[in-house]
């Protein structure tokens, strides 16, 4: 995620320094210590390479289910909700996904007749995973990391302890 946050905003990686905070590199004895540092390099500039024109990401989190609200007909799901970030440490750097759309891909329009089925399925604690389709929109640069801004396009929600789906999810676009 650090390699695409610095793809995305156009700012090219401090890789001389990253090269020398690697442990191999700062732990290789002084004969061995140029080629392990090209070697590091070339890994890194591997994985900088990897991430151009990406413009999509397939996430997997946790995340939580509300209580069904009958007037609405809908669960809420938490981890989506506009105020919502998955957050990436690497490198002294932290980026943040956020979600453009939350306010909308938060919510799950369930039938009441479903709706008991589903709570079944997850349990009491509403505890589910899921696995999210985003769109790259933009992204935000700050001091020592940033903010990759997505939209949900869609996603698949299992519950925890057995893996069973619960529900697919397009989000309206």
């Amino acid at each position: 995620m650090i390699f695409l946050y610095y793809d995305l905003a156009g700012i090219k990686p401090p890789l001389d320094q990253w090269v020398d905070q690697d442990y191999r590199v700062q732990s290789a004895a002084a004969f061995d210590k140029a080629a392990v540092r090209e070697a590091v390099r070339g890994e890194l500039e591997s994985a900088a390479a990897a991430v151009r024109n990406v413009g999509f990401l397939r996430v997997t989190m946790n995340a939580k289910l509300s209580d069904y609200d009958p007037t609405y007909e809908e669960f809420t799901i938490g981890a989506l909700a506009p105020s919502s970030t998955v957050q990436f440490s690497a490198r002294s750097h932290r980026i943040s996904l956020r979600f453009a759309n939350g306010r909308s891909a938060q919510v799950w329009r369930v039938p009441p007749a479903e709706a008991q089925v589903i709570r079944d399925k997850i349990g009491s604690y509403g505890n589910v995973s899921l696995d999210a389709l985003l769109r790259i929109v933009s992204v935000q640069p700050g001091h020592m990391g940033g903010a990759i801004t997505t939209e949900v396009l869609e996603y698949d929600m299992h519950e925890t302890r057995r893996g069973m789906t619960v529900g697919r999810v397009k989000v309206a676009q």
